[in-house]
């Protein structure tokens, strides 16, 4: 964005070239490294930049793309990231965050404009916080407040009960669950605004990596319950967001 605002301020004082003009076209639709290519329109259509997924990649090339993006996106986030891809990042960007839980780095030289609702991040069990905190990470850095909820599953349902006040509150609701996947559904069928179901791969064999709380999730009996890929928490924080910034 702030290479967009750079370009439109020399159009206004007309101290432009025409080659300059055909490069910055060339460059801002999206860039070709020969191996990715980085959408740098992606915050025009869409309110936030490209992430990158960085599971599958080399480290090189995840330092490429990190490389081309200093100068035109004003945050630069990479998911599914270990600490061995962010200690490669951070050679090149010093200042680099790195979330363990959440398994992204971050790489922020301006902040999201800032929406008004709250997100509540909820999971059902320890095991499911890193999925969980993927979300509130995701949803966090695209500028909104998150409030988290963790360890109050259907083993022990009074946990979430005495914690209504919290789910109230929100404006989205985020639901990460592994095993049978029913705490969407609990939630669902207490709260009247928009919840995101994450299932997740934690469970025994029966589980089969998550494919039953899909399943479960899928079939939810309470109206409402939205729900994502196994342990996309990142899809699930940036479809809160899309939801949360509707409200302004």
């Amino acid at each position: 964005m702030e290479r967009i605002k750079e370009i439109l301020e020399k159009y206004k004082n007309d101290k432009i070239t025409i080659e300059e003009v055909i490069e910055n076209l060339r460059l801002l639709p999206y860039e070709n490294l020969g191996f990715a290519m980085i959408d740098h329109h992606r915050p025009l259509r869409r309110g936030v930049p490209e992430v990158i997924f960085c599971q599958g990649k080399t480290l090189h090339r995840i330092v490429e793309i990190v490389r081309h993006m200093l100068d035109k996106s004003a945050v630069i986030m990479g998911t599914r990231a270990d600490k061995n891809i962010f200690e490669e990042v951070k050679k090149v960007v010093p200042d680099a965050k790195y979330y363990d839980d959440a398994r992204i780095f971050l790489i922020e030289r301006e902040k999201l404009p800032r929406n008004k609702g709250v997100i509540a991040v909820v999971s059902a069990g320890t095991s499911d916080i890193p999925v969980a905190e993927e979300a509130a990470v995701t949803a966090e850095v695209f500028g909104n407040e998150v409030v988290r909820l963790y360890d109050v599953g259907v083993a022990g349902i009074h946990r979430l009960f005495m914690n209504m006040d919290i789910l109230h509150k929100a404006r989205v609701i985020i639901v990460a669950a592994g095993m049978e996947g029913a705490l969407a559904s609990v939630v669902g069928g207490l709260v009247d605004k928009p919840v995101i179901a994450v299932p997740t791969s934690v469970g025994y064999g029966a589980n089969f990596h998550g494919l039953s709380a899909l399943l479960a999730m899928l079939n939810s009996c309470a109206g409402g319950v939205t729900v994502v890929n196994i342990d996309n928490g990142f899809g699930a924080g940036f479809a809160a967001h899309q939801i949360n910034r509707l409200g302004g």
